[in-house]
């Protein structure tokens, strides 16, 4: 069985949202995107929407979400190691950004969309590549 993520990919202004994870177990210190599982009864545009309200107090209306890319990914070190992320572009928001989850994520910050930092997750570097192609569908890991 996979496990469903969704990930926001914000852009503004030629720059991407990006946050550094922190005291998770999973590629601390490293810059990914606001994200997370969805949940039983949800969505993909529902619970992308829920997750950036959690994680950095964004309102993003469902109808400003679009799926960018899926990607079918193997993870060895996740348990259950198959993923199926959603990967989600918004250009629309309210709300102030702000670090709501300072215990998971010690920085939120706008990068230039062709200029990430160098501790950029290895397959969200991969994503974001693809979705600049124009990629909708990618198997990674396997």
């Amino acid at each position: 069985m996979a496990v469903a993520a969704v990930y926001l990919v914000l852009l503004s202004e030629g720059k991407i949202l990006l946050s550094k994870r922190a005291n998770t177990g999973y590629e601390d210190g490293n810059y990914g995107l606001v994200a997370g599982h969805v949940e039983t009864g949800e969505t993909l545009r529902q619970a992308m929407a829920r997750e950036a309200l959690e994680e950095a107090g964004l309102v993003i209306a469902e109808a400003d979400l679009d799926l960018a890319l899926t990607m079918h990914r193997r993870s060895p070190s996740s348990k259950p190691p198959e993923r199926l992320d959603f990967f989600m572009t918004a250009t629309k928001y309210t709300g102030e950004l702000t670090n709501k989850e300072p215990d998971k994520c010690t920085d939120l910050a706008w990068f230039g969309r062709n200029a990430p930092p160098e501790n950029l997750i290895t397959y969200i570097r991969e994503a974001l590549n693809l979705i600049a192609e124009d990629v909708r569908y990618s198997e990674y890991g396997w």
